[in-house]
């Protein structure tokens, strides 16, 4: 019939709809999940605080001595590794199983031996005392603000130590015996009154002695090899200083005896020297040869470029022929 036949066209355009309908919501839906993804994603990064991901290593050099890389990272004196085997024999052969329906015999002691003694294992260089009081990297030991009141003792591979902001009050001969590579001491700010004359003086490498802020009173005996030296800070008369104690010092560029109490300058000089700091202590009078050789008007010395006399009770102005070799004239009083 005619009401059949209209009735049978409309179910056909409903399906047809449905399905065009469903065919369309298909990409729709894809588009907005797209969409919506990197908002999803970017609402992950709002929480991210990206102000402190601005790395430098402007910084890097206070905390690392980077001028001997190197020998900072070389790792070969640390301890190999160990690996952990079993005595236990392999499943792979049945007949190494023990059987479980029969009873195992009781071991017999073996008497003990003396023809061939179980020497104990060296003790790695990290398992010293000073690597468990202190943080051993490579060939430097690191051991500022670690309570110490003596030198710990020290790995013999050791080229740097660390020890500032301790309560150390005494160097002794024997703490650095040994250590052949060692290169830096640095024991800024702590109670030290007294150290050995020999404390120092038979390390070979030694170029770098960091002593201030401490209570030395007197200067103990220095290696040929120190390249510089830093007493600053602390309470050294010149009857504290050995007669010409720095005269065979030919590697010498840094001699800082600043906050001292140092009656004059201690002369002679070495020609290596370049930087000399001993303000603010006593000093009153000084002799015209002190840093020029007064017979001999063609000398320059050009490597002594800083010398700081301020804070000292002198006039510069009075020792005018006391300068004439060097490169340029000495911070202090001059009238």
């Amino acid at each position: 019939t005619p009401a059949g036949c209209r009735m049978r066209t409309l179910a056909w355009l409903g399906i047809a709809s449905l399905c065009l309908g469903a065919a369309w919501a298909v990409p729709v839906r894809e588009e907005r999940r797209k969409a919506e993804k990197p908002k999803a994603d970017f609402a992950l990064y709002e929480n991210l605080n990206l102000d402190n991901y601005d790395l430098t290593l402007d910084t890097y050099g206070e905390i690392l001595d980077l001028s001997n890389y190197e020998e900072l990272y070389d790792y070969s004196d640390l301890a190999p590794k160990i690996e952990v085997g079993t005595l236990a024999p392999h499943p792979k052969d049945p007949t190494a199983l023990p059987n479980p329906g029969t009873r195992a015999e009781t071991p017999k002691l073996q008497p003990p031996t003396t023809a061939s003694p179980v020497r104990p294992a060296p003790v790695p260089p990290q398992g010293l005392p000073s690597c468990l009081l202190c943080l051993c990297i490579g060939t430097s030991v690191y051991c500022d603000d670690a309570d110490l009141e003596h030198i710990p003792p020290l790995p013999p591979e050791t080229t740097y130590l660390y020890a500032r902001f301790n309560r150390i009050g005494t160097i002794r001969a024997s703490d650095f015996t040994g250590l052949k590579k060692l290169k830096r001491i640095d024991l800024t700010s702590n109670f030290i009154s007294w150290a050995d004359v020999d404390a120092f003086r038979l390390l070979p490498s030694l170029q770098e002695l960091i002593l201030p802020e401490n209570r030395l009173t007197a200067l103990p005996e220095l290696p040929r090899s120190i390249v510089r030296l830093d007493a600053r800070l602390n309470r050294i008369p010149s009857t504290g200083l050995r007669p010409e104690a720095f005269r065979d010092l030919n590697q010498l560029q840094f001699l800082h005896l600043s906050d001292n109490q140092l009656d004059y300058i201690p002369v002679p000089l070495p020609e290596s020297l370049r930087s000399l700091h001993l303000q603010n202590n006593n000093i009153q009078t000084m002799h015209e040869d002190t840093f020029c050789d007064s017979q001999d008007h063609s000398q320059i010395r050009r490597a002594l470029e800083d010398i700081r006399l301020d804070g000292n009770p002198i006039n510069l102005s009075l020792f005018p022929d006391a300068y004439f070799c060097l490169p340029r004239l000495p911070t202090g009083h001059f009238f």
